[in-house]
């Protein structure tokens, strides 16, 4: 299975003390070079800035379509850009991306797309945590983690809880 993700997903599940679950339901992780730029910028304070790069099951790699990245950044920042070529060039099984923007783009270039609340409700899923509620939490309260109402406290209220 081919997964790829984007910065932020990696950011909130370190934030968190729950990036291993990534590994635990894919084994192995790819992401671009604009991604890994991204994590271990030298103002990165986060866990994950100094984590990642020790990690051998993520694995960076370099979005070699740069046509498509190119017109990809007329709508999206360059992690962005670079997530999707490189999961369209590796013909990815999942993209893991929070922002909407991406997420939309993603699904329209034919991309099967899932985000961190994606990853807990897996997780869950498959017994690697108890809860996702109080991750969900965390995750609000950290680093200002939004998730539509009615997900949280509706229709899929029982997948969080």
């Amino acid at each position: 299975m081919i997964i790829v993700s984007n910065t932020s997903p990696i950011f909130y599940l370190s934030t968190i003390g729950q990036l291993d679950l990534l590994r635990k339901l894919y084994n192995e992780i790819f992401i671009p070079t604009a991604v890994f730029n991204e994590i271990t910028n030298v103002g990165n304070t986060d866990a994950s800035a100094t984590i990642v790069p020790t990690l051998s099951w993520i694995q960076t790699k370099s979005a070699t379509d740069r046509a498509l990245v190119h017109r990809l950044r007329d709508e999206l920042d360059p992690g962005e850009a670079e997530v999707i070529a490189l999961a369209i060039e590796y013909n990815a099984d999942r993209l893991i991306i929070d922002e909407r923007l991406g997420r939309l783009v993603a699904l329209r270039l034919g991309l099967e797309v899932t985000g961190v609340l994606g990853i807990l409700i897996a997780a869950k899923r498959n017994n690697l945590i108890q809860e996702v509620k109080p991750l969900l939490n965390n995750l609000i309260k950290q680093v200002g983690f939004w998730v539509d109402e009615q997900l949280y406290s509706g229709s899929r209220c029982y997948e969080v809880q």
